[in-house]
């Protein structure tokens, strides 16, 4: 692959640069949203798990203090 010189190299990358379908402000602020929900639905779906499984465990490992 031949080396391409400084000058082609920059109009190359603004070439595929311009070929780029950037998201509108509308697009970003929706999927930050969904990003946002979605991260907080599943940290609440794995605190209800870790919590379950902690009061399982408690109460299993209870049965031998007894």
């Amino acid at each position: 692959m031949a080396k391409a010189n400084p000058l082609q190299f920059i109009q190359q990358t603004r070439s595929e640069i311009s070929k780029v379908v950037w998201p509108t402000r509308r697009e970003v602020v929706l999927t930050t949203v969904m990003v946002l929900i979605l991260a907080t639905i599943t940290a609440i779906f794995f605190t209800l798990i870790d919590l379950g499984i902690r009061s399982g465990l408690e109460f299993g490992l209870g049965w031998f203090d007894r």
